[in-house]
């Protein structure tokens, strides 16, 4: 089963996919794939309180860029969370050097990994797409890249849900009625 879990900064998007991850493992241990590289005293503050909100279920596994590596690792049959796709996506390409199409075939990779062994793996990303449009021809390319990731992501995910101040809307239900 993929999971696509999107919205807007601060949303609650990482309490409903860790929600979605608990219920899926069924008492077993969660996976938590996170992505985030800590840069400054806010960025330590998030990371430190995710990781008090989450219990002794739950395994990290840091990968800032090789999210296909993190699946690998991961049991066949396991409920994992990717958090998130967006700060992924800038470390792919302006970190790590990769270009979009290679970025996406990553991303591709991770995901079918995933549906291969029966992971359970949901995918939380920021919708950065409902502001201004950008000036900056950088910052325009890179929402051009994270969004074009979300489309496909949105088609190959068996359930999409946005999340509005902590509520889920669910776009495509897991059983494809629409």
């Amino acid at each position: 089963m993929i999971v696509f879990v999107s919205g807007g900064a601060r949303s609650g998007k990482s309490e409903v996919a860790e929600q979605h991850v608990i219920k899926a493992a069924n008492g077993g241990n969660c996976y938590y794939i996170a992505t985030a590289e800590v840069y400054d005293t806010e960025m330590a503050a998030r990371v430190a309180r995710h990781q008090r909100a989450r219990n002794t279920q739950w395994i990290t596994i840091e990968a800032p860029v090789a999210i296909d590596q993190a699946v690998a690792r991961v049991p066949n049959g396991a409920a994992v969370l990717l958090d998130c796709l967006t700060l992924w996506a800038s470390q792919a390409r302006y970190s790590s050097g990769l270009t979009d199409s290679q970025g996406k075939a990553l991303l591709a990779k991770s995901v079918q990994d995933a549906r291969s062994r029966g992971i359970h793996l949901v995918l939380v990303s920021n919708d950065l797409n409902e502001d201004l449009l950008p000036r900056n021809k950088e910052v325009w390319q890179y929402l051009t890249f994270l969004q074009s990731l979300h489309c496909w992501l949105a088609v190959e995910a068996d359930s999409v849900l946005e999340v509005v101040a902590g509520q889920a809307v669910e776009w495509k239900p897991k059983d494809g009625s629409q």
